[in-house]
């Protein structure tokens, strides 16, 4: 398009998920005219997956893909319609605790732990179980549904350091609402027994078993779902595709290269504390300023060698401890064999693990492997981003994923502004003024930082928010995933085997 003035009846401002769910189902129901704007080049938002100059595959963090509803995997299965183009892997995921690998989730598998640990975490659970026959109100807090659910012993040896490390804020701040299939709560009969037999858990939870594309990360995914949609209806790039100001009275949206947009519906999957700013809407921010996020910092290490024996199989780490500053390490590479330079590659070595230069210079061959880490920021958890990477990798060593003398290879670094929509305490009441207030306006803030909700945040979450977006616009249909997160979660959703109209 080289118009410098557009109308359609629907923008769509992000080509992540959500607004590439959007796009979708636009283009499926062939009616309302649309078009979608991103000041990315690629499509993919959030999702996307960077190369580094070594030829390193690293998403922009930890993504795997496991679905709620139908829609979702058909719309994935058009776009990448070959058994080759995915492989499927069952989850196979450790908690480091003092120097031991605990089977996910900790609170599980507490068999694994020291005997004095045991103890106290069976004692703290006993205690929450009794307690919670007297109770009479529900919890407040996520730590106080911890200490409820878990007990006091795992919440104080694990459970409040690590979403520490996770979400950038104490446990005390933020809510337990948003809570539903994403933690544990353990079976006190099933966990004694265990401890007494020294037996390991199951697997749990909804990505158990997942899938990852085989070439070209996650973000490969969203590019294919571009692709599907037509050209003329895409503005990508931070010229074509980035938006300069949004007047909400006159639904008029300028880019930066000057164009202006006008629509008649705005779908809008920027953050939404960003989306009030550029509208100047001082109500909007004022309801904004209580909803809290946190930032990512992603780091990619290449390594060059055999894949060790320590580090098998492994899918997904978790660090509540304070000798590594990342929470999550994934090893990259096991997802899919094209995520690492191929063996006949040379690759200098741009230092060892433990800091010091190579003796040797001189470019060699693989073969190679990467491990992928996230580590949070906010006001409450700084980061300096001049020493983030060396302190990462001295993690590694810390935590026995890296020998001293292996050869890193590639260092990849992104940071991320809007990481985490965390679940504050004040965050319902936020978004129960703000997002009414924008729809006043004809305008659905919709996706991960959009809707602001980390409950619905996954992809296939993400995507369908941008659908039932669409399909209430279009057909006046009803928004589940935005309004009924325990239902889209929970085993009472028969979407998927029942299929979607």
């Amino acid at each position: 398009m080289t118009s410098k003035n557009i109308s359609v009846d629907i923008l769509i401002i992000g080509a992540g998920p959500t607004g590439l769910g959007a796009a979708k189902r636009l283009h499926q129901l062939g009616g309302p005219s649309w078009l979608i704007v991103d000041s990315n080049t690629k499509a993919g938002g959030l999702a996307t997956t960077d190369t580094t100059p070594e030829g390193f595959l690293f998403d922009v963090g930890g993504h795997v893909i496991f679905s709620h509803y139908s829609y979702f995997d058909d719309v994935l299965a058009e776009a990448l319609p070959l058994p080759t183009d995915w492989y499927t892997h069952q989850r196979i995921s450790y908690v480091r605790y003092k120097d031991l690998w605990v089977p996910f989730p900790f609170q599980n598998n507490i068999s694994m732990l020291p005997k004095a640990d045991q103890v106290k975490c069976i004692e703290a659970l006993i205690d929450a179980a009794l307690e919670a026959r007297v109770a009479n109100s529900k919890p407040k807090t996520f730590d106080e549904w911890i200490d409820r659910n878990l007990g006091k012993g795992i919440n104080d040896i694990y459970m409040r350091p690590y979403n520490f490390k996770v979400w950038a804020v104490p446990t005390t701040m933020m809510q337990c609402s948003w809570l539903g299939e994403r933690v544990a709560a353990p079976n006190l009969k099933a966990l004694t027994t265990n401890v007494i037999l020294h037996k390991v858990a199951g697997n749990w939870g909804p990505n158990a078993v997942f899938k990852f594309p085989a070439r070209h990360g996650t973000g490969g995914i969203w590019t294919a779902v571009a692709d599907t949609l037509p050209d003329a209806a895409k503005r990508l790039g931070p010229q074509t595709g980035a938006v300069k100001s949004v007047d909400a009275a006159a639904k008029r949206v300028v880019l930066e290269d000057g164009t202006v947009v006008n629509y008649g519906k705005l779908i809008s999957t920027m953050p939404v504390d960003s989306l009030v700013e550029k509208m100047g809407d001082e109500k909007g921010v004022e309801f904004a300023k209580d909803l809290f996020f946190s930032s990512t910092n992603v780091i990619g290490v290449g390594i060059r060698g055999q894949r060790p024996e320590r580090i098998g199989d492994k899918c997904w780490l978790y660090f509540g401890e304070d000798n590594c500053p990342f929470y999550r390490a994934t090893i990259f590479s096991n997802y899919s064999p094209h995520n690492t330079p191929t063996e006949d590659v040379k690759l200098p070595t741009l230092q060892l693990a433990n800091g010091k230069p190579s003796p040797d210079k001189k470019p060699q061959s693989g073969p190679y492997w990467s491990i992928m880490l996230e580590v949070s920021e906010s006001a409450l958890k700084p980061v300096n981003q001049e020493t983030i990477v060396a302190e990462s990798i001295q993690g590694l060593v810390n935590t026995e994923l890296l020998r001293p003398d292996e050869e890193i290879v590639s260092i990849y670094h992104r940071r991320f502004h809007h990481g985490y929509p965390t679940p504050t305490i004040a965050r319902d009441a936020a978004l129960e003024k703000l997002l009414p207030h924008l729809e006043k306006q004809d305008i659905l803030s919709r996706g991960r930082f959009g809707s602001w909700k980390y409950e619905v945040g996954n992809q296939d979450h993400s995507f369908m928010l941008g659908v039932e977006a669409v399909d209430r616009i279009v057909n006046g249909g009803v928004e589940l995933t935005l309004n009924h997160p325990d239902f889209v979660n929970g085993r009472a959703n028969t979407e998927r085997r029942l299929g979607r109209n």
